[in-house]
Formats: C-alpha cells, sequence, structure tokens
C-alpha cells in the first residue's frame, strides 16, 4: 500500500493535530504503507527526519498561506497523487480534493461544529460543517478519534456506519510518564512557582474548554485555604474572550499563572507535578490533554461529555460543566490526597492501553478499505 498524505494542513505550532499526524506516520510503516508525504517548505526537514523512508515533497511556499493552500489542494494535489502512483490519499484535517482519481481517506476529529456551534467563531463554525458534509458525501472512508465523533457525525453528517474507523488516540510514553521530583522541580522553577503547589490546565484557551468557568471554580474552592494551590493555565492563547475578565476578578491573594505555549519536553513535568490536572471542557473529538496527564501520573478532573469517558474510564474523577459543579469536585479531589494517588496510579495503567501503533493500524485498516471502495464502485 503507498498512501500520500497532506500534511500541508498542519499548523506551524504543530499542536494537536500535527502531534497526530507525527505518530501515526512514524508508525504507519510497520503496517506496510509507504508514504509520500505533501509537506510545508518549513516543515519538509523535519519530515524528512522524522520519516526516513518517505518521499517528501513540498508544496509551494505560498500554500502556508490557507486561502492558497486550499486551491492547492483542489488543483495540484490530484496531480501529485498521479505522479507518485499512490494508492490512497489521507487528507487529516476535515478537507480533502474533490475530483481525485485515487480513494480518499478523511480525518474528522471533532464534530462539535454541529452540536455545539457556540463554542467556535460563526466562520470556523460554517467552514468546518461544510468540509464535514462533503468528506461524508466524497470520502471513500472517514477516520475519527471517538466512537462519539462517530455518532455525532453520523445525525448531523449522515453518512454510513462502515465508512468510519475509529482510531483512538496514542500517548508516546517516551515523552508523557511520571517524572521524579527533579524534573517536576525544574519544571516548577521555569513556572516561577519554586515548588508551589497547584491545578493545571492544558489546552488552547478557547471558548469548548470552559476555563473561564475553571478560573471562578477553582477560586471559590481554594479560597480560605492556608497554602493555597495556584492555577497554572498552559497552552495557545485562543480566541476565549472571557478568560481575562475571570483571571482579573481572582482575589489578590491566589495566583493565577498564564504559562502560554509549554515546550513539549516540559509537558510530562508540568503533568506530574500538579496536585490536579483540570479539564472541564464542553465537548471534545477525543481529549488528547487528557490522556497525556494520565500517562504522566496525574489526577485528573473532567467531564462525561462526548468522548471524555472514552478516554478517562473509571480511572478520573468527573465533575459537570456548569462553575457549582466543577467547585465542588474540585475542592474534594484536593482534599483527598488518598484518592488523588489512587486515580493517578490507575490513570497510568490505563494510559498504556492507548498507543499510536494501535492507532495507526487501524488507519492501514480504513486505507484498504478504500481501495475496495474504489474497485468495486
Amino acid at each position: 500500500m503507498r498512501a500520500l498524505i497532506d500534511a500541508t494542513a498542519i499548523p506551524a505550532d504543530r499542536g494537536g493535530v500535527g502531534r497526530y499526524l507525527d505518530a501515526v506516520l512514524a508508525a504507519l510503516p510497520a503496517h506496510c504503507v509507504e508514504l509520500v508525504v505533501a509537506s510545508q517548505v518549513r516543515d519538509a526537514a523535519a519530515w524528512r527526519a522524522l520519516l526516513p523512508d518517505a518521499v517528501v515533497v513540498t508544496a509551494p511556499a505560498r500554500a502556508a498561506s490557507r486561502p492558497f493552500r486550499l486551491v492547492w489542494e483542489q488543483l495540484a494535489l490530484p496531480s501529485l497523487a498521479r505522479r507518485h502512483r499512490v494508492d490512497v490519499l489521507l487528507s487529516p484535517h476535515y478537507t480533502m480534493p474533490y475530483a481525485c482519481r485515487v480513494p480518499v481517506v478523511v480525518t474528522l476529529h471533532d464534530a462539535t461544529f454541529f452540536s455545539n456551534p457556540g463554542v467556535h467563531s460563526p466562520l470556523k463554525a460554517r467552514f468546518f460543517r461544510t468540509a464535514t458534509r462533503l468528506a461524508v458525501r466524497r470520502a471513500a472512508a472517514l477516520v475519527v478519534p471517538s466512537a462519539a465523533t462517530r455518532d455525532e457525525v453520523l445525525e448531523h453528517a449522515g453518512g454510513r456506519p462502515e465508512q468510519f474507523f475509529v482510531a483512538p488516540h496514542g500517548v508516546d510514553s517516551a515523552v508523557f510518564h511520571p517524572v521524579d521530583d527533579t524534573e517536576r522541580a525544574r519544571v516548577s522553577r521555569t513556572l516561577g512557582l519554586d515548588g508551589a503547589p497547584y491545578v493545571a490546565f492544558l489546552g488552547t484557551l478557547e471558548p469548548r474548554k470552559n476555563v473561564p468557568a475553571l478560573v471562578r471554580a477553582w477560586a471559590r474552592a481554594v479560597d480560605g485555604q492556608d497554602s493555597p494551590p495556584a492555577l497554572v493555565l498552559a497552552g495557545g492563547n485562543g480566541w476565549d474572550e472571557e478568560v481575562e475578565p475571570a483571571i482579573a476578578a481572582v482575589p489578590a491573594h491566589l495566583r493565577v499563572v498564564r504559562a502560554g505555549y509549554v515546550p513539549l519536553e516540559d509537558l510530562a513535568g508540568l503533568l506530574s507535578g500538579a496536585e490536579v490536572l483540570a479539564y472541564p471542557s464542553l465537548g471534545e473529538g477525543f481529549g488528547l490533554p487528557v490522556l497525556e496527564a494520565m500517562a504522566c501520573g496525574a489526577a485528573v478532573l473532567t467531564t462525561r461529555v462526548l468522548s471524555l469517558p472514552e478516554v478517562g474510564g473509571d480511572t478520573v474523577a468527573y465533575c459537570g460543566t456548569d462553575e457549582a459543579s466543577i467547585e465542588s469536585a474540585l475542592r474534594a479531589l484536593l482534599a483527598d490526597e488518598e484518592l488523588r494517588r489512587t486515580l493517578a496510579s490507575r490513570a497510568v495503567e490505563r494510559a498504556r492501553l492507548f498507543t499510536w501503533d494501535a492507532s495507526a493500524a487501524v488507519h492501514a485498516e480504513a486505507f484498504a478499505a478504500a481501495v475496495r471502495v474504489a474497485r468495486t464502485g
């Protein structure tokens, strides 16, 4: 099987989608898949280093602009597939070329654009709803990271159940694992905490992450403690305009640390060192920060919305999405050190069930199914 991977849609900061594609492509050759990778100019060297046996071709430099990239995807990507004689094309981020002679597999990461559009910008919600509907109609197979995402797409955009291949994300145990006190202390110093306790959040500060509610709930949950844990907000700034007002209203004796983007090499220390990783999301296609925190031995507090119970199972604590529920659950978890240790230990074991090799195996199945669909018409 020879597959062309359209990696041109991966953002420069290589966040969740970038990590997904890095890990799956590194694991695919073990499943008898030869790779041709279409890359942005800025990423070509990284792809060649990660995939030494792959053919890496670059899109024009102008493809760094989203409008030009979308035009290039429609007009040039099908020609690239023919030139390299591939069997299948993977479009790993919703969009796809609609006039392609080889079968196309599309990854749909999330369906909250349909079920909860208010947590996205109107333009983004419209764009991804349209892209999803077109992918359902035109793609030979669809990869999704959770059963919840599959079910939402089926409900809102249609399709056939046999089109869908559920490939849960994995976790890189070389990066995400419990670390020792020395590493936790190092990361604590970089955050300016110098060993002080903290509750952590990891993710882009976008409306569906429910961060303003977390800030207010945390402030009430820890107020009055002798040594209240700080709140560390780690991740890109995003576009949630309510975050700053929520932080501004925090009492002066409590501390919020805006960590911003945290380097990959610091994430294990950040997550392992947290009293609790709080992730009160309004909806996820998968919830990679929850899995990564579990792998690092963090006690996790999250919601039961959509895919998150598929990830956490019975090894995380749950709350509702409202402030009162977050406050109550966080207060109880912070007060119960034994429960935190028990959850953390069980979470590490559960996280080992999620591997990128298993995800790659499902992708290979989707490729084979897409080729069969194309051959049988």
